[in-house]
């Protein structure tokens, strides 16, 4: 099984309203009913971690939430990391990154 690390942005057009909110909330509210896929929202997207199969899934059922939920049409961006080297995580990837700048900020090198 290959583990993946996706982000993905729904763009509703089409709507009443140029809020994105409804649409957002549809769309994780999939995301809700897959325990398999975990997930964190940002304020520009949502990153999705889990097996490949499984992150295109939800994101195929999430994009349908979206016209579901009343968008005549949307744009959808998504970007997948798939490392098959060693393994790796969201939450991985980001304590990377933080404890990069420690040692920056206290002018360590690794």
């Amino acid at each position: 099984m290959v583990r993946v690390i996706a982000e993905v942005m729904f763009s509703p057009l089409g709507t009443p309203t140029r809020s994105v909110g409804d649409y957002v909330t549809a769309a994780l509210a999939v995301l809700q009913e897959h325990p398999e896929v975990e997930y964190q929202l940002h304020p520009m997207g949502t990153v999705i971690e889990g097996e490949r199969q499984d992150v295109i899934a939800v994101v195929e059922a999430m994009n349908e939430a979206v016209f579901a939920a009343g968008a005549q049409r949307v744009g959808t961006s998504l970007r997948i990391d798939e490392r098959r080297d060693k393994p790796t995580s969201m939450s991985h990837k980001v304590e990377r990154v933080m404890e990069g700048l420690k040692h920056t900020a206290t002018g360590q090198t690794e």
